[in-house]
């Protein structure tokens, strides 16, 4: 009961201010709204970022530079690594490429790339699982008028005794990937159908496939020159360059621009956290010496209720409760105030569906709720301090 008391001459007290109360609120506003549109557009512009170097594959792709020997085992052994999400090995760039015609007279000369299941850049898409089944580039397909379910004709030629010789497959088409996941002509299958090719190319026979040439005599264990890897996550791309890097294996990777995004997350913490210290500063400078103002304007007030028998804490209690609802309205118009410019910011940076330039979490507001009512608290202290030590016998001349 004397709780509910006092909640209720705290708020009869607080609404008998309105003017300093809502000189009060909205001082808190003006140091919380800016903290959280700052911190909205740290969240939201490096979370931005970070989403679309995540859900580009080119990122965590590592490319190895130069001349190179590959055995099979040794690319297994890179795929079994934690930070590797997918590794597949790659023939000779000279022979991995095929003449592709459709249904018109256009033939178009494109790329090979090995693929297999978890391919990174093929996710979401059906996994080419047999050699003579292709996902193709949307270039591609949209060069060669080809659709998922159609079938295309593959050329694949070779010069031999001074005299061109070629091959003719035909290649299921089992999806088209988008533009911005691969812009160059393309088609991806297992790494089996490019091995066929470089063997034919080389002018050995593929008997899989009825091609005629050399044959092969004993079974070799085949070098590959390069391989395609990707990966586990953007953290793990810089250790896997130090590792080829430490192996003599000169590799391009797309760290630095996974080092930009880091380094402009850690310069806007530090702006936030410099900007944040001066404004709470400066705001608990401020709940502070209006608390101690008002204890002085209602010391009299405050001296009747300690003769009515208001212990201490009451005391106390009661212009801490005066801060707090200060500082919950302060909060509530911040919050109105950040949504209202967060909303001005994505649709005046709105360039992609999903994605937003300013942005705040409800584990932010809430971190955000505490840290105003503990700063308020705080800073109410003071005047909670002065508050009890006011003697019954001053409120005796106004009984």
């Amino acid at each position: 009961m004397r709780a509910g008391l006092l909640l209720s001459l705290a708020w009869a007290d607080y609404r008998g201010e309105a003017r300093l109360s809502l000189c009060a609120i909205f001082a808190l506003a003006a140091v919380i709204t800016p903290l959280l549109v700052l911190f909205g557009l740290k969240y939201g512009l490096v979370g931005t970022l970070t989403e679309r170097l995540e859900r580009a594959p080119s990122v965590r792709e590592i490319i190895p530079v130069g001349g190179a020997r590959y055995r099979a085992g040794e690319i297994a052994a890179l795929a079994a690594r934690a930070d590797v999400a997918f590794a597949v090995p790659r023939t000779r760039q000279i022979a991995a490429s095929a003449d592709l015609s459709g249904g018109g007279e256009t033939v178009l000369s494109v790329e090979m790339i090995p693929s297999a299941a978890g391919d990174p850049l093929l996710a979401g898409l059906p996994q080419p699982d047999r050699p003579t089944r292709v996902v193709l580039s949307h270039g591609a397909a949209e060069k060669l008028g080809a659709q998922p379910g159609e079938r295309i004709v593959a050329r694949i030629g070779r010069r031999m005794d001074g005299q061109a010789q070629s091959q003719r497959l035909e290649l299921e088409v089992l999806a088209v990937l988008p533009q911005e996941r691969f812009a160059r002509d393309a088609l991806f299958a297992p790494l089996a159908l490019l091995e066929a090719a470089e063997d034919y190319r080389d002018g050995r026979a593929v008997p899989a496939y009825g091609w005629p040439g050399k044959a092969g005599g004993a079974p070799r264990e085949r070098i590959y020159p390069g391989f395609r890897l990707y990966a586990r996550d953007l953290d793990a791309v810089e250790g896997l360059r130090r590792h080829f890097v430490a192996s003599g294996v000169e590799v391009a990777t797309q760290a630095e621009a996974i080092a930009q995004v880091r380094s402009l997350s850690r310069n806007l913490g530090l702006v936030f956290w410099i900007v944040a210290a001066l404004a709470i500063g400066g705001a608990f400078a401020a709940i502070a010496a209006s608390s101690l103002a008002s204890v002085e304007r209602k010391r009299r007030a405050l001296a009747v209720l300690r003769l009515l028998g208001f212990p201490t804490a009451a005391l106390v209690g009661f212009v801490m409760l005066l801060a707090l609802f200060s500082a919950l309205f302060g909060l509530l118009l911040a919050g109105l105030l950040y949504a209202a410019a967060a909303g001005a910011l994505n649709h005046l940076f709105d360039n992609q569906s999903g994605e937003f330039v300013c942005r705040l979490l409800p584990i932010h507001f809430l971190a955000a709720l505490l840290a105003t009512l503990l700063c308020s608290v705080l800073a109410a202290a003071s005047g909670g301090w002065r508050a009890a030590r006011i003697e019954a016998a001053e409120g005796l001349r106004d009984v």
